[in-house]
């Protein structure tokens, strides 16, 4: 049975390639079994966990693609649908084990949704492999499983991206072209490059040194041993190139410095800093904060530092409602009167069915006694900050009784005017998405400011990971961004990607510092959502010509 199926799926795949070298290499690979495909799946789903933060290893990400091309090359559909899920699940278990501090239970949830996701997409990879010019076909099935997982559902979990892997890698500058479907299409594509190479060269080497030809049935000669390997050194030279254009692409159409902001940070910390305490101490944190904001005042007299033009603190820096409780706002507005600077000041806003609520950072103006402009957050944490369909979760978690009230979404885009520069506002897990920090650009953000809250999840890489997707984002925008996290990690992010101050986990801080205030747009905030519109078209139409072919194939 099994020796049926798989000269089945090796007789499809060469009908298919019309490339002899290409299909012998799939017959010896398909008779290997099925524990190399699968060690070959768990194998993708490992690399791209490790190219990510907290590990890193940005080189490793296309690797990732080129196995999990490798796991379902030749295969039927329903082999390809459960490698698929070993790919996954090896990549999304331990990406988000830092949602365990909601319960394992949820932990383990989040990771399988996750990972269903690469089920559809591993039997597109399938499909379009058996197509000629298939790398380019399955660069694009990524962008499109990206595109439908960053949606879809409760507006999208996009954590994981292949493009979230690459700060500190050259294809990093594909961000400033086409955001971060055009990175992932970019390390896709160099991944499916090494295996076509590979699959060219091959059954080769092996009739070369004396195996063959067995694998090509029969013999290529010096003359197509020649061709194969200047093919094979045409698509390294093809890999190189796509690296070195990542490199240059943020110079093109680049934005200008129109003038220099300081701009002071400060990190508060919170008490239990890890642990699970969705209600908090929250008088205890808002004093943590307009205290960071005195340090950075004394330190101003003393002439420690520069006077700031403003002063960014987290999200959540208060959970009291500065808008109706007076003590509250006597203590932020005491705080900009001696730091003598605007605050943007992350301030829980409840509203008044008494039921819901607003994650907003606010403009405190030095003087004025009270909230000025603000913007609220557009994406939140299903679970964390609200509960989707509360009376029916509720009956089988109880403890999700602990989040009492549910977070709104504010639905404007995020650019706020403070000390005269405007921001580029994307409060936490905002950051994950493309729409709202484009959006704040494209209305005239000259600078990112990411307020956010990882408190319960210092020490677990989570911060890293965020910290990895602001990254990308100053690349793609051309625009630096000030982190400012309640408990870290806060950081200054250069327009090209590079972390200039990186604060500690779990400790106060504060940081004052020059920051370049841009004008003009990137290609890629000008173009918006059309290159990964773009790119799952081709996905989809790609899926649909190899279904087509594999119907007319049949006998």
């Amino acid at each position: 049975m099994v020796a049926e199926e798989v000269q089945g799926e090796t007789v499809e795949a060469s009908a298919v390639t019309g490339r002899s070298s290409t299909a012998a290499s799939t017959r010896w690979w398909n008779g290997s079994g099925a524990l190399w495909r699968a060690l070959a799946a768990l194998g993708s789903g490992l690399a791209q966990l490790a190219a990510l933060p907290p590990y890193g290893l940005w080189w490793l990400a296309p690797l990732s693609a080129t196995l999990l091309a490798l796991a379902v090359l030749g295969t039927r559909p329903r082999r390809a649908a459960w490698l698929g899920a070993a790919s996954g699940a090896a990549l999304m278990v331990p990406l988000v084990q830092w949602q365990d501090v909601f319960g394992v239970d949820v932990w383990l949830l989040v990771a399988a949704a996750e990972t269903v996701y690469y089920i559809p997409m591993a039997i597109a990879l399938a499909l379009v492999l058996r197509l000629p010019g298939w790398p380019v076909w399955t660069a694009a099935v990524w962008v499109l499983q990206e595109a439908v997982r960053s949606r879809f559902p409760f507006d999208g979990f996009p954590w994981g991206k292949l493009a979230f892997s690459q700060p500190g890698g050259p294809f990093v500058g594909y961000a400033a072209l086409g955001s971060t479907a055009l990175v992932t299409f970019a390390v896709a594509l160099v991944g499916a490059l090494l295996l076509w190479v590979a699959l060219r060269l091959l059954p080769l080497l092996r009739e070369r040194a004396g195996h063959g030809p067995p694998l090509g049935g029969g013999g290529r000669g010096a003359r197509g041993i020649r061709f194969a390997a200047l093919s094979g050194a045409g698509a390294l030279c093809g890999v190189v190139a796509i690296a070195v254009a990542g490199a240059a692409a943020p110079a093109i159409a680049a934005p200008e410095e129109e003038k220099t902001v300081t701009v002071a940070l400060v990190q508060g910390n919170v008490p239990r800093v890890g642990e699970m305490d969705i209600a908090g101490t929250r008088t205890q944190v808002l004093r943590n904060h307009v205290d960071g904001v005195h340090r950075v005042a004394d330190q101003v007299r003393a002439g420690e530092v520069e006077q700031p033009d403003m002063v960014i603190l987290p999200e959540n820096a208060s959970d009291i409602d500065a808008y109706t409780d007076s003590e509250a706002a006597a203590m932020i507005s005491e705080a900009a009167d001696d730091a003598g600077a605007p605050l943007l000041f992350g301030i829980s806003r409840f509203n008044d069915d008494g039921v819901t609520r607003e994650v907003r950072s606010v403009v405190w103006e030095p003087g004025a006694g009270e909230p000025g402009e603000h913007y609220s957050k557009r994406f939140l944490v299903p679970f964390g900050e609200y509960i989707p369909y509360r009376d029916f979760f509720t009956r089988f978690v109880s403890r999700l009784d602990q989040v009492p009230t549910d977070a709104v979404p504010g639905t404007e885009a995020g650019d706020v005017t403070i000390g005269g520069t405007t921001l580029a506002t994307a409060i936490c897990f905002d950051v994950a998405f493309d729409r709202p920090v484009r959006e704040a650009v494209a209305e005239g953000g000259q600078i990112l400011a990411v307020p956010t809250n990882n408190a319960n999840y210092n020490f677990t890489g989570q911060t890293d990971q965020q910290l990895a997707i602001t990254q990308l984002r100053s690349v793609e925008h051309g625009r630096p961004a000030v982190v400012a996290a309640t408990s870290g990690v806060s950081a200054v992010v250069g327009a090209d990607g590079n972390v200039s101050y990186r604060s500690p986990e779990g400790e106060p801080a504060e940081h004052v510092a020059d920051v370049p205030a841009m004008t003009g747009q990137t290609i890629a905030t000008r173009l918006g959502a059309l290159p990964e519109a773009a790119l799952c078209a081709i996905a989809a139409g790609a899926v649909a010509a190899a279904v087509v072919a594999a119907r007319r194939a049949r006998p």
